[in-house]
């Protein structure tokens, strides 16, 4: 059986807005992950970038599930000895909310030069205005992700 590949001109891209206001992390992550990839299309091809654009608005209102936002720990090193730095997940929420959604985001796409090319496809913003009017973003229907 030959591997399919989608050609050039079948790969059209849309954009989509999800609202995440109110919304768990982890459920909001896996679906724009799902699009991102282009596996919500049937020319999905695992080895060929075919997903769509999305827009992430109120980044800073996404919410964790029992108390995980004080217990996930962020880590990162400078490269240097003794170099670790840690973070809540609450804190980095605080400091920086779009780096903490695309950062979710990042770790459910693949690794290597595919899903940094994914991840450019990806616009997080903190609160409820977004340069991309132009584009006319469709609303992205996550299911399940809305807090109880």
């Amino acid at each position: 059986m030959k591997t399919y590949t989608p050609k050039a001109s079948e790969i059209s891209r849309e954009w989509h807005i999800v609202d995440a206001e109110g919304m768990i992390l982890g459920r909001l992550c896996t679906e724009v992950a799902r699009v991102l990839r282009g596996k919500h299309k049937p020319i999905f091809a695992p080895h060929i970038d075919t997903g769509d654009h999305v827009i992430i608005v109120n980044a800073d209102k996404v919410v964790m599930t029992s108390g995980k936002e004080s217990r996930q720990m962020i880590y990162r090193h400078s490269g240097y000895p003794g170099g670790l730095k840690s973070e809540s997940f609450a804190e980095l929420l605080d400091r920086k909310p779009a780096d903490a959604v695309r950062r979710s985001v990042r770790g459910m796409l693949p690794k290597g030069r595919l899903g940094r090319q994914q991840m450019t496809k990806l616009k997080v913003y903190a609160g409820p205005d977004h340069p991309h009017q132009a584009q006319s973003p469709t609303p992205l229907a996550v299911p399940g992700a809305a807090a109880r």
